[in-house]
């Protein structure tokens, strides 16, 4: 079954010219990337990465502009 978002989305891209189609697939791919969560794996091993790389901060620094009262 197919929602009213979906029905909408679909039309729309109907009517987009056949040459812009591939950089409206880049940009919906990249969206859609960007608002989903990565797997507790996958965030686990970016980390992971980071650190073995020294892309570290020191914990004072991550605090430095948060109001914790």
């Amino acid at each position: 079954m197919t929602s009213e978002y979906q029905e909408r989305v679909l039309e729309e891209i109907r009517k987009m010219p056949e040459e812009h189609l591939p950089s409206l697939l880049q940009i919906i791919h990249l969206f859609r990337k960007s608002v989903t969560l990565k797997s507790a794996e996958e965030s686990f091993e970016q980390g992971w990465k980071e650190v073995k790389q020294g892309e570290t901060l020191p914990l004072s620094k991550l605090w430095e502009d948060v109001d914790a009262e």
